[in-house]
Parts: structure tokens; C-alpha cells; sequence
């Protein structure tokens, strides 16, 4: 099990604007409203090395808005522990994690718009991130880190 899969076991993200995938790649994201997926992906990182580190430094989750879709698969959005922080998420029908994506200024994501393959999640600061349902690494522009 990848280090980011047992943290949803207890409904927990690791406080940091990253893409988390369950096979456990994980990438440093920042928002980019200019975008058209309204953000980039920077650099990938190694979880596990990170939370042995900082083991503590994580987010207890909360979906806030949901939407189902074909198969069962399940899109959930909501916010983390801290008013500023949000998340999105693609789950499987047993509400294990396939891809998250966590943001620590974004405020709660509380809206989800949902056309063909691509989701809007919205923000209540008005955030809106364009993703891939199928592979959020697609259609997001590649950056460096400053």
C-alpha cells in the first residue's frame, strides 16, 4: 500500500499543493488560473521519504459535493482541517483513492462541473482547476519550480 493510499484510509492528506496518485507518484502542483487546466504540474516528489520526515504534517479531509459516475467511480471535492485548504478527488466504488489533488490556499472546493472527461472543480474563493478524470497529468502545463 503507497504511502498516500494509507493516509485515506483515515480520510488524511499531506499538507502540500501536490497530485497524489495511489500507485504512489506523487507531484508538486502550483495554481495557475491563466491555464486553461488552471494549474501546473512541477516537479514529482517522493512522498514516503517526505511524511518520514514530517509525519504529522497532514490534513484531516472532508468531501463537501460529489458526483457519480459511469461505473461507480465516485468525483469528491471538500476541504481540509484548516479554512484555506481544499481538495479533489477521484475515488473507485469502495471509496479507495485513484488520484487527489490538495491545495493549501484554495479554500474549500464545493462545486463540481462535469463534461465528457473533463471535471471543473470550484472553489468557494472562486478556484477552479480543469482536470482529466481519466489522468489529471493530462492537459495541465508542465513547470519548473522557481
Amino acid at each position: 500500500m503507497s504511502s498516500i493510499e494509507q493516509l485515506w484510509t483515515n480520510y488524511q492528506l499531506p499538507i502540500r499543493d501536490a497530485l497524489h496518485f495511489s500507485s504512489g507518484e506523487s507531484f508538486e502542483i502550483e495554481i495557475s488560473p491563466a491555464d486553461s487546466a488552471g494549474y501546473k504540474i512541477l516537479e514529482e516528489f517522493d512522498l514516503a521519504s517526505e511524511l518520514s520526515r514530517n509525519p504529522d504534517w497532514v490534513s484531516d479531509v472532508d468531501g463537501l459535493h460529489s458526483v457519480v459516475l459511469d461505473g461507480g467511480d465516485l468525483l469528491w471535492a471538500g476541504a481540509g482541517s484548516y479554512g484555506s485548504e481544499g481538495f479533489v478527488a477521484r475515488l473507485n466504488r469502495e471509496k479507495s483513492l485513484i488520484w487527489t489533488v490538495f491545495l493549501e490556499e484554495s479554500n474549500p472546493f464545493q462545486e463540481i462541473h462535469l463534461q465528457g472527461k473533463i471535471a471543473c472543480f470550484v472553489s468557494t474563493s472562486g478556484i477552479k482547476l480543469r482536470v482529466n478524470i481519466d489522468d489529471p497529468l493530462l492537459g495541465a502545463l508542465r513547470g519548473n519550480p522557481n
